[in-house]
Formats: structure tokens, sequence, C-alpha cells
């Protein structure tokens, strides 16, 4: 594999250029998709965050689905926040006719930590990305209720933080899949993309 990976990410809704950056930056040759055709030739893929059903919906008109999905069986795909929930095998408060890439069996719940009103950050402890915490920005962001047997967890906020009886999983990893709830691409922080594509180098 080359030195500088080709890693497309999905522009039809959301925070894609800072992707692009972050990904610049770690050493990746990244490049915006739109349309089927841009959807080759790739090594690996970012779905970023945005408004997962007008994602759905877009994705669906432009007749991406069925790509997408052979993409994640076969390559690496990281989904920031809605991209989680385009990742997510089964949503719990979509439309019913929303469409998800699926992959990742868990159960994802959008916008579950409130509007855009309560939008937060918080210091996360990711013991696979080194042992400083990582300041995450969590934007009407989705949860991850549950996990199957073969996911990962990567991160999540501690019980009590918000008064609960439990931890609240943002971050898993599945084989090449990896998603967030929150937002890595609008920190300083690399750690994350950089992750990512040596995920995308290893294959």
């Amino acid at each position: 594999m080359s030195q500088s990976p080709r890693v497309g990410v999905l522009a039809i809704q959301g925070d894609v250029r800072e992707h692009i950056n972050h990904l610049h930056a770690v050493g990746a040759q990244a490049v915006a998709v739109r349309s089927l055709a841009d959807l080759t030739d790739l090594q690996g893929l970012v779905i970023p965050g945005g408004e997962s059903t007008t994602m759905s919906i877009l994705a669906k008109k432009n007749n991406l689905f069925a790509r997408l999905r052979e993409l994640a069986s076969e390559i690496p795909v990281y989904g920031s926040c809605a991209g989680l929930i385009m990742l997510a095998d089964k949503i719990l408060d979509g439309r019913q006719d929303q469409e998800t890439v699926g992959g990742l069996d868990i159960v994802a719940a959008r916008n579950a930590f409130g509007r855009q009103v309560d939008s937060f950050e918080i210091d996360l402890a990711m013991p696979d990305f080194g042992d400083a915490p990582f300041r995450a920005i969590f934007i009407r962001a989705p949860l991850v209720v549950s996990v199957g047997d073969s996911v990962q967890v990567l991160a999540k906020i501690p019980k009590g933080t918000f008064n609960d009886d439990n931890d609240r999983i943002v971050a898993v990893r599945q084989g090449n899949l990896i998603a967030t709830s929150f937002h890595p691409e609008i920190v300083p922080d690399l750690r994350i993309h950089k992750y990512f594509l040596e995920m995308v180098r290893a294959v």
C-alpha cells in the first residue's frame, strides 16, 4: 500500500471539510465522495457527522447504499456522530423508512443527549489511544445503547456523570468498522484519525 492511502469522506451532508483536513494531517490522500462513481479506488471511508435522517435520504436518492454496504464489508470505515447511526445495525428512534449501511452490531439512539443547546464537552478515557484523555465534543449526539459480543467498546462516559446509574458507550469498533458519538474532527487532537489510518494501512 502507498504511503498516502486514498480515503474517501462521504460528502452528501455533514462535517466533510474538517475530516478531510484531519486525514490530510495524518498522512492520508483524502477526497470528497458524492456519487457512486466517486466510491471507487478507496482504501478507507469516513461517514461524517451531520443529520442522519437527511444523510440516509440523500444516500438512497443517489443510489449509494448498495455500494456503501459493500465497502463496509471490504475496507475500514469510520463513522462520527451521524456516521455512527449510519453504521448501526439498528436504531431505536429513526424514521420507519430510514436505512442504514449497517455492519456494526449495535443498537443506537439518535439525539440521546438532547438538542443542539444541550451540546457539551468532556474528557474521555480512551486507553487504546494513549494515556492522555480525549477532549470529546458532543453535538446532538447519538448513544450506543447496546453492543453485540464481537463489538469492542473504545470509550464510555462513566456512570454518575449525568446522575445516571450506567456507563454510556460513545465509541466502538467491530473488525474494520469504527464509530464515535462525538466529533473528533473539530478538535486539534488527531489520535482517532491516526488510529483509523493505521487500520487502513493494515489492510
